[in-house]
């Protein structure tokens, strides 16, 4: 860890910041962009399956590796950033009103599993759409088949930790670190969150910067990055998982999803006029 009191220790931070930064933007600006545009025009499951696991790890071992060495080096900033958000004057308000009651951590959290489980349901009384809406364009990111569903489990836990440790803990901190300003960092953190998220357009950077600022609030009203997890990894399940077995029955095997869309048809074309 980096003293978090010396004199040198903006600039070093500044330096790891612009170099984290600038990897980012190009992720953001290029790199994502064109390789979604290239897996959009995919229809071989090999292929696919191939750049889910690229994705996977590339995820796993950027994200997380950023988080894990960002973190290693900002670590003492968090509770100085967390103490700094604990004066604002919105939050020492919270804090009074629920001063010492459990319902702190409880009406935050309890508040964002509500608006999952919410999204969650709209996905059952979809069931019958054609097409369900999601935040942003990620359709052609969902799985088509059993041999593709095991990749959206794995892609949605592994974005709800790795995600939720560089975005809600290790780069706010790193930003801290550099100006000592807690919201400045929070704010760009989350910024820079939806902003890695263009790849899905305007509606999928728009939709993430709101889902990180609800993750971001669950992070600082109750100081715990498991519950953000949690809830990222859940929402991306839901994306990942639910949407395609509940309304695309990408579960069943190739046959039986045939059988069965024909036997849809049949029954709406035998209704009386």
């Amino acid at each position: 860890m980096i003293p978090v009191d010396s004199l040198s220790t903006p600039w070093i931070l500044g330096a790891v910041l612009a170099a984290l930064m600038g990897v980012l933007v190009w992720r953001a600006v290029t790199k994502d962009r064109r390789e979604y545009q290239r897996f959009t025009r995919q229809h071989s499951t090999r292929l696919r399956q191939a750049m889910y696991r690229k994705w996977l790890v590339e995820s796993m071992g950027w994200f997380g590796g950023s988080a894990l060495v960002v973190f290693v080096l900002v670590w003492g900033f968090v509770p100085r950033m967390l103490a700094q958000v604990e004066t604002w004057p919105p939050m020492e308000w919270f804090r009074s009103v629920l001063a010492g009651s459990a319902l702190v951590s409880g009406l935050v959290v309890g508040g964002a599993i509500g608006l999952v489980v919410g999204m969650i349901a709209l996905v059952f009384f979809g069931r019958n759409a054609t097409e369900v809406p999601t935040i942003g364009d990620i359709h052609a990111l969902l799985p088509r088949n059993r041999a593709e569903l095991k990749f959206g489990w794995l892609l949605s836990i592994n974005a709800g930790i790795v995600e939720e440790l560089l975005f809600r803990l290790a780069l706010p901190a790193l930003i801290f670190g550099v100006f000592g300003n807690a919201l400045l960092a929070i704010s760009v953190s989350l910024v820079v969150f939806g902003l890695l998220h263009a790849y899905q357009g305007v509606g999928g950077v728009i939709g993430s910067f709101v889902i990180g600022v609800v993750l971001m609030a669950v992070f600082l009203a109750t100081g715990n990055i498991l519950w953000p997890i949690l809830l990222h990894a859940v929402f991306d399940l839901r994306s990942l998982v639910l949407i395609p077995v509940v309304v695309y029955q990408v579960h069943l095997p190739e046959e039986e999803r045939r059988v069965k869309a024909e036997v849809s048809e049949d029954s709406v074309n035998s209704l009386p006029e």
